[in-house]
Order: structure tokens, then sequence, then C-alpha cells
């Protein structure tokens, strides 16, 4: 049992958003999976708000690729060019009538896909800057459903770094192109019993 864990934990830790992706197909069954995997996450109350499109057809990832803006420190450099472009996407939709508090139900669905995916051995980028109106329009989302995020999916062809924190959050790429992420020490986080 607790080699599984640690086959979990080294799953998580291992976790990078990635915005460079083989131009090889997502198996349809297997993006339903990741659905499913949404689908069961912790929700609110289990009032189950969240709904999902899958777009794996070229033409519409085409179109919805224009409605996304990549990392905001890097950008334009944080943009996938041709030939690195996602090949699939998840879009999470709310309906708000049922939970105004959603965003949790999102943060967990979406935590459930990302490490669902990456055990798949797919990328993926969880993007929020968005235009969800034009997405709206072009995948004919009713008007009861929020847009809320985008999952881009993917075989990476990048291989994101992590960084020690060290007074900026900023992440960047070096002279090879290669993405450096800093995160927070763990022993600047943690706090045992009290703070």
């Amino acid at each position: 049992m607790i080699e599984k864990m640690d086959m979990v934990y080294k799953l998580i830790v291992s976790r990078r958003s990635i915005r460079k992706f083989e131009q090889k197909p997502v198996d349809i069954e297997v993006l339903k999976k990741l659905v499913n995997a949404a689908r069961l996450a912790p929700s609110m109350a289990n009032l189950q708000p969240l709904e999902y499109v899958i777009v794996n057809d070229p033409e519409i990832c085409e179109e919805l690729f224009s409605c996304l803006k990549w990392a905001g420190y890097i950008s334009p450099y944080g943009t996938p060019k041709k030939g690195e472009k996602p090949v699939a996407y998840i879009v999470v939709l709310a309906k708000r009538d049922i939970n105004r508090d959603y965003k949790r139900d999102v943060g967990a669905a979406v935590e459930n896909m990302i490490i669902a995916a990456l055990g798949f051995g797919i990328g993926s980028c969880w993007l929020c800057n968005i235009d969800r109106e034009g997405i709206k329009s072009l995948l004919k989302i009713p008007d009861s459903l929020l847009v809320d995020s985008v999952l881009a999916l993917g075989y990476a062809k990048e291989k994101p770094l992590v960084e020690s924190f060290k007074g900026s959050v900023e992440y960047w790429k070096d002279e090879k192109g290669v993405l450096h992420v800093p995160k927070r020490n763990l022993n600047d986080i943690l706090h045992v019993n009290r703070y």
C-alpha cells in the first residue's frame, strides 16, 4: 500500500503546467476518464454544479485556441506555437443557480483531471484568462451555464523545472527555452500544531 501511495505522491509533485505539446491525439476514452475523475471530485454539499465539454476536433481546437491567453509572465513566449498546440481541451462549466460558491468544486475537479491526465502520460495547462463569451458562442453553450476555465491537454513536448523561491513568483525561460518555475520552500509554509 505504501508503494502505491508513494507513486501517487511522486505523480503529484512531478506535475508542472505544460505549454508545448506533441501533435499526437489523445484517445477519446482517456478524455472521458478525465471527466469521470472530475465528476467524482468533492463537491460542496454534494450539489454537483459542474459540467464539461471535451473538445478534440482539430478545427474546433484551433478556434478554441484563439480564445485563450497563455503564460502571462512570459507572454508571448509562453504561447504554444504551431506544432506545439494542445490536441484536446476540457472546458469546465458551472450552473451558478445551483451553487454560487462553485469555485471550490472547480478546483477539486480540475486537480483530479490534471493528476489523472499525468497518470496517462498526458500534460496539461489550466487556463482561466480566457474569452468566456467567445467560448460560449463557439461551443454553443446554453445561457444557464457559465464558462469557468479550460484545461488544455496533450503529450508534453517540454519539461519545466522547479526552482527555489527567491522573492519572486514569476516563472521564466532560460537561453535554451527551458521553463523555470519558482515554488516556495516547504519549511517556509509548513507549521505543525501551532503557527
